[in-house]
This record gives structure tokens, sequence and C-alpha cells, in this order.
């Protein structure tokens, strides 16, 4: 990923992104939290996407080139921390379950403004530093979700992966799959989970469930994301999207997932 600007400094503010909104790949000086209470929002490197519908927050550690997408209409929230609170000592970027009360405590400290260009990292009242104090207690607390979709090196996974991408619903096996590249499921089986981390079928549900967030911000109907995605049927889908995210996609698309708790499995 090619880095378009320095800021060394993480902000902490609020501001809004429209859908389709982009904020280009740049770094800090500073762990950050990304969290959007609206919309969905995802945050890419090198290494892959993360994706985080409002019952989730983004961890993104100090020196990660990133960018930032929304996915409709986003009040996202920004909390730069400097390099020595590391309350979960994550040297990579992961999605956090955020309960309810984590969410109110990241809104109260971002929110004192929506207007981007006003910076609240210089605030360091003693209100501001209980608030804080509260903030990294709950965030020790936080499940690591793994909602992450991971990128391939390999140049047979990038084209199988690309295939897939460009078309969800494809219900090809991985022996099908390998014909059309010119690789066997098992050298492929190998390769996925040494450079992914995860088996095919988890990357596949993984891409499955991003795209699904990205339709449902769009305000597409359940039904139809549901196929549009590639499970069978909506309760199949809907059977998936809340054993990940810990509440329905009706539930994500009325807001109503602000209320849960956080703990998804």
């Amino acid at each position: 990923m090619t880095e378009s600007r320095h800021k060394p400094l993480a902000p902490t503010r609020a501001q809004w992104l429209s859908h389709g909104g982009v904020i280009a790949p740049h770094h800090h000086d500073d762990h950050q939290i990304v969290y959007a209470s609206r919309g969905v929002l995802a945050v890419t490197t090198d290494a892959g996407s993360w994706v985080a519908p409002a019952t989730h927050a983004i961890w993104v550690p100090a020196g990660t080139i990133h960018s930032h997408q929304a996915h409709g209409e986003t009040e996202l929230h920004l909390l730069g921390l400097p390099a020595t609170d590391n309350p979960l000592s994550l040297d990579r970027p992961m999605v956090l379950a955020v309960s309810p009360l984590l969410r109110e405590l990241i809104r109260a400290y971002t929110s004192d403004t929506t207007d981007d260009r006003t910076d609240n990292s210089t605030d360091d009242s003693p209100p501001r530093r209980r608030l804080r104090a509260v903030l990294l207690d709950q965030l020790r607390a936080s499940p690591q979700q793994p909602i992450h979709l991971p990128s391939p090196v390999d140049p047979r996974l990038v084209e199988l992966c690309a295939i897939l991408r460009d078309n969800p619903v494809d219900d090809r096996t991985l022996t099908e799959l390998g014909r059309e590249i010119g690789a066997s499921d098992r050298t492929l089986t190998r390769l996925f989970k040494a450079e992914l981390g995860m088996s095919f079928p988890q990357w596949r549900t993984q891409l499955r469930l991003y795209r699904a967030l990205v339709l449902l911000a769009e305000n597409t109907p359940v039904t139809a994301v549901a196929h549009a995605c590639g499970w069978s049927s909506a309760s199949a889908f809907i059977d998936a999207f809340r054993r990940c995210f810990g509440h329905t996609p009706g539930a994500h698309r009325t807001g109503k997932a602000g209320s849960a708790t956080g703990n998804a499995t």
C-alpha cells in the first residue's frame, strides 16, 4: 500500500464520511481506535482488510500504514492513544467487540465536535483523563473478533481470491477452482493455511460476510443480501451473521445492533 501522507499523531475526533468515502493510506506514531457508530467501516493494509459494524471497533497499531473506507453514511469516531497505551498488547490490526458501555465511552471521548478540522487529543483535563482511564479498562475486557479478510501474495491465491471477490456466489469447490487456475486442491489448501492463516471455507465465509455488511449498509433487503453473497437461504445467512457479529442482519439494518452486548461468538 502506497502512503499518500504522513500524519504522525493519531487524531481524536468524530466526523462524518459519506457512502464510499475514503481516507487515503497514512500512518500514525500513535495507536488508534477506529469506530463507526453508524454505517460500516473498512480498514485496509497490505495484509488485508478489517471490517466493523456498529458493534465492533478496529484497533490500528502505531506505525501501520492503513486506509479507511465508509459503506453507508458513516459516523466515524477516531481515538488516538500514545504508543505506551496498548491495553491488549496488540501489534497488528484487530476487530474488537464493543459493549454498550464502551460504545458510549468512545462517543463521549471523541464527540465534542464533528468538525474534522478539530482534534481533541490535546485536551488533558482531569475529566478527560478519568474518562480515558475507564475507556482503557473497558478495552482490556473487549473480546477480539476474527473479522479479517487477509490478502494473498502467491499468484495462484491472488487469482483464486479475485475470482471469488468478483463473484461471491461462486460455490465451486477448491478442486474445481484449482482446475481453472492450474493448481491442485492440496497445494491451495496448504497455501491458504500458510499465507492466510485460515482454511478455504473460512476465507470464503469471511469474504461473504464482508460483502454482506457492505450491501446492508446500502439498504439492500436481507433476503437479497443472502442470495447475492452465496447463502442457500435467508435463514442460513442470518445464522452465519449472528454467529459472527452477535446480532441479526435485521437488527444491524434498523440500528438496534448498537445495543448488542458485544459478546459475539
